[in-house]
């Protein structure tokens, strides 16, 4: 060990060991921040990586040696060997390569130590293959247990190396391995030259050096220089390749891709320190924006459309912002505006008339004029909620009250809101089993001629008989139905029952059956033949009712399904004519029946212009068209007085009958059977008495 240690000042020219430390340690950091990027990549550019690490480490090894050897005081004259020089530098780059291959091979296995054990082989390799490219004049006696020692050394001290790149347990670990490496290197270097005795023999003689050591070490390390800020360049901009893409990918984790805006998670991410740090006497406004009839635009002009009124609306809020305030964008049509360091509740209602105006200020597309509205809840803090997940979830609630309460409104968080979502969500979940328990029955709505008042048919209508909070209004469930999916069985049960119950009447009069959108998608036309084969209905006392809005999404496919209804034989009617968006386009493509005009028009005839004029052209386009108009919502007399002058073939009202169970509807038709038996009979009665 001693003859080890004295190796170094004894036989060396310490100033070419200090350029061989330095070419050692710069090259080990590099070589093994180039192999942990090699592990961290896949594909061409793992193996792009992966040769710049063996080559770096590779001449990083060779360099230091060869200056070392430089600095080695032998007596006489020294030279070296060019073919076993170059080869001692293969040896050093291919194990180089080799030991790091098999390193990268796994994540957690053996094969890491292996291969940086195989890295300091090949170091070994290097030291005694270059060290016997060395011509020296005396007789070279080995030491084998030095050598053995030496082995064992590169071996271990490589195998570290890989183990700290690999399996790090601290931030420092990076840096343990880059001085296991140059440990490896020394080692090996040091304890091979101890291994060496070197005894002087006269008339042996070395070839006389062409260069001199300075030159030679000059050119080495500026070779191993050029070659080492070449893989340090290539490794930076792998890190700047790799710094951008996780930018990008944090942009999209944080950002709207269509409005720029903060998304959900962007949003979470600004709205949590201002909770945290704001000021303590100041408020914070959170609104929760819903934009309404957005899903119309995007039915009838298509999704550019809903994307550019989209992208404009992010704009116009964006350019108006004030200090404080910010937009985001976390869902289909859904915004929500923060606004910080308020002092007084009016001006978070300001806020929100002022997030109003500019939602509606209408959006020009395609020479197109296009127009939404929109529903605001505002929550504040800390009065409505500490957390930011607690003043989204109440903004929320509140814009749901807004939204039922019509179009354009703004509200304000209330604690009753929360047991209302408690009561909607327990609502849910006894709809989904009310169908298995047979909660539902339909209640029928007669349908008469406007002129002789006859009835023409009835409507079914689905009723709800909760066993604790008793007769659920529709208004309440439908929707509640159509956003779960539950509809499509709910409407499955309302087409078979009310087939089998009109089968049962005495008198042939039609039933009409409301259809919800999502029905359309589950291959309507075969249901209802088979409901009519299994009930024995005949198909043209059949009446599927559709909504605009039911058929717009998928117009092509609304339309096939429409015709193999019409193919069955049962009429198509449009229901709520008149609340769609684009009424009279979709008249002209499908070949409906009927047209029932909604309720909301008829009900203000009496005290709106607009409405009867609305009435008015409806009854003119369907005489036009040939198709009958049937009105709902007839309450007074003065409703059927208008419709009759205007020539309205039918009404449908609680003029004439409120829904009733189907018990009563069937006593009306036995009814109106014996009346219309009665008035057969008279003719020949009153011949007889004649």
């Amino acid at each position: 060990m001693l003859t080890i240690l004295s190796c170094l000042p004894a036989d060396h020219d310490l100033r070419y060991v200090a350029a061989a430390l330095l070419v050692c340690v710069l090259g080990s950091i590099l070589s093994m921040r180039l192999l942990a990027r090699v592990r961290r990549n896949t594909g061409l550019r793992r193996i792009h990586l992966l040769f710049l690490a063996g080559l770096v480490a590779g001449g990083t090894v060779w360099t230091t040696h060869f200056a070392a050897i430089l600095g080695y005081e032998a007596a006489g004259n020294r030279s070296f060997e060019a073919g076993m020089t170059f080869a001692s530098l293969g040896l050093a780059i291919g194990f180089s390569w080799l030991g790091f291959f098999i390193t990268t091979r796994t994540q957690r296995g053996p094969l890491i130590e292996i291969g940086g054990a195989v890295f300091g082989f090949g170091i070994a390799a290097m030291h005694y293959t270059g060290m016997s490219a060395l011509n020296l004049e005396g007789i070279r006696t080995w030491h084998a247990p030095a050598i053995w020692l030496s082995l064992v050394l590169a071996m271990g001290f490589g195998a570290i190396a890989a183990n700290r790149i690999a399996r790090p347990v601290t931030r420092f670990c990076k840096y343990g391995s880059s001085a296991a490496m140059v440990l490896a290197i020394l080692s090996l270097h040091f304890t091979g030259m101890a291994a060496l005795t070197l005894a002087p023999m006269a008339g042996i003689d070395a070839p006389v050096q062409a260069l001199s050591d300075g030159v030679m070490l000059i050119s080495i390390v500026t070779g191993i220089g050029l070659i080492m800020a070449m893989a340090a360049s290539a490794y930076m901009i792998d890190m700047q390749a790799a710094q951008e893409a996780v930018e990008g990918y944090r942009q999209l984790a944080l950002q709207d891709p269509l409005t720029g805006l903060p998304n959900r998670n962007g949003l979470g991410q600004r709205l949590t320190p201002l909770l945290a740090d704001g000021d303590e006497t100041a408020h914070l406004v959170v609104l929760a924006i819903d934009l309404d009839r957005f899903k119309d635009i995007n039915d009838a002009h298509g999704h550019a459309a809903g994307d550019a009124v989209l992208s404009t609306i992010a704009q116009r809020i964006a350019a108006t912002l004030q200090p404080g305030e910010f937009l985001a964008r976390i869902g289909g049509d859904e915004f929500v505006a923060v606004k910080s360091e308020i002092f007084a509740r009016t001006e978070a209602a300001k806020f929100a008339e002022r997030m109003r105006t500019l939602v509606l200020t209408p959006v020009d597309w395609d020479e197109r004029s296009l127009s939404v509205g929109c529903s605001i809840g505002i929550a504040l803090h800390p009065e409505h909620g500490l957390t930011a997940d607690e003043l989204l979830s109440r903004a929320d609630l509140a814009m749901y009250r807004a939204k039922s309460l019509g179009q354009g409104k703004i509200c304000t968080y209330e604690p009753s809101m929360d047991e209302a979502s408690r009561r909607r969500a327990e609502l849910a979940i006894d709809l989904k089993r009310a169908l298995v328990r047979n909660e539902f029955e339909l209640h029928y709505q007669v349908q008469n001629d406007t002129q002789s008042g006859e009835i023409i048919g009835f409507e079914a209508l689905l009723r709800w008989n909760h066993p604790v909070k008793g007769r659920v209004p529709p208004n309440d469930f439908i929707p509640m139905a159509e956003q779960t999916g539950l509809i499509v069985d709910i409407g499955d049960w309302v087409l078979r029952t009310a087939c089998a119950t009109a089968a049962g009447w005495s008198q042939p009069f039609k039933v009409a059956v409301n259809v919800a959108p999502m029905q359309l998608n589950h291959d309507l036309p075969k249901r209802v033949a088979e409901v009519l084969r299994e009930t024995g209905l005949s198909p043209e006392r059949l009446e599927i009712e559709l909504t605009e809005t039911g058929i717009i999404a998928d117009r092509q496919h609304a339309l096939q399904v429409m015709q193999a209804l019409k193919a069955i034989g049962v009429t198509v009617a449009m229901d709520d004519f008149g609340t769609g968006y684009s009424s009279l386009s979709t008249l002209q493509v499908f070949p409906f029946d009927k047209i029932k005009v909604d309720k909301s028009f008829i009900q203000s005839v009496e005290t709106s212009v607009h409405a009867a004029a609305i009435v008015k052209a409806t009854l003119l386009l369907g005489r036009s068209l040939n198709i009958p108009v049937l009105a709902e919502g007839v309450e007074t007399e003065q409703h059927l007085a208008f419709l009759r002058e205007e020539g309205c073939s039918s009404v449908q009202g609680f003029l004439f009958g409120r829904p009733m169970p189907h018990e009563a509807i069937s006593r009306m038709i036995r009814e109106v059977g014996v009346i219309q038996t009665a008035v057969a009979d008279a003719p020949a009665k009153n011949a007889a008495a004649a």
